[in-house]
């Protein structure tokens, strides 16, 4: 890092129950890029309401929210943006003088990769997990005019209030759904976790699929993507998705707008 720390750099950070070193590459190398007095720095906690208490009590202009965090923090802030009292879900929360507003990127990300990967909305989909960023995810597809599609989670109070907020359908697994997008937002596969290194959907669901979506981020590469690339499937990536919702993030924090190499140019690093 380049840039010298002071007493007045801006300092923004991320709330994850495993963080990575990828908003951290990302957000830092466009503070460099863009000559920014800024650091970011990733952080875990047991203590939510006290982590982001210590955000405004500190003056720490922006916070990346992540799982599982997602929906357990908007009590604590002063103001849902549209993007986040859509969808009931906040994965960003910037800090005006004290005053705490959340917003939703996940959302933005979603919309545009399935517009840029062209996916036809008569896909049956099939989407797992119940979460903030499930709901983000489910959101976009509706949006995108998908119309069929199932929402597989055990939680069968979170998954059938997903489905139903959406138009969709709750399973409390895979057994007789055939989807040609499949879709995972959970944990598995996730580096660090229990499931690293499981799939999180069968050998035999990935191969009657023909696209495959994994939000997960860490590694860039996760078990699911690899079946689906030996598979011969084409994939949508968490770092992807990641990317995307920073560099959203970074404008909320910053006012400033990287041009399409400086994007480019940080993706390609926070993957490296």
């Amino acid at each position: 890092m380049s840039r010298p720390i002071n007493k007045d750099t801006t300092l923004c950070i991320s709330l994850a129950a495993r963080p990575s070193n990828f908003g951290t590459r990302f957000h830092n190398f466009l503070y460099d890029a863009l000559g920014l007095d800024y650091l970011y720095k990733a952080f875990s906690t047991t203590d939510l309401a006290a982590a982001i208490g210590g955000v405004r009590a500190l003056g720490i202009r922006g916070c990346a929210i992540s799982m599982p965090f997602k929906e357990a923090c908007i009590p604590l802030v002063d103001e849902l943006d549209a993007s986040a009292l859509a969808i009931d879900s906040v994965n960003t929360i910037v800090n005006t003088a004290g005053r705490l507003k959340a917003y939703n990127t996940d959302y933005l990300a979603i919309a545009r990769l399935l517009a840029e990967h062209r996916l036809s909305p008569d896909l049956v989909f099939a989407l797992q997990g119940s979460g903030g960023m499930a709901k983000a995810v489910a959101c976009a597809l509706r949006d995108a005019g998908f119309k069929q599609g199932y929402i597989v989670a055990r939680n069968e109070a979170k998954g059938r209030a997903l489905a139903a907020l959406y138009g969709f359908e709750w399973r409390a697994s895979m057994a007789g759904v055939r989807a040609g997008l499949l879709i995972n937002v959970t944990p598995i596969g996730m580096a660090g976790g229990a499931e690293q290194d499981a799939l999180s959907f069968s050998a035999a669901a990935i191969a009657d699929a023909s696209v495959i979506f994994d939000v997960v981020a860490l590694p860039a590469v996760t078990p699911l993507i690899r079946q689906a690339q030996a598979c011969g499937k084409e994939v949508i990536t968490g770092a992807e998705v990641f990317a995307i919702q920073a560099v959203e993030q970074f404008v909320l924090y910053t006012g400033v707008r990287p041009d399409d190499e400086q994007f480019r140019q940080a993706a390609s690093f926070a993957r490296g």
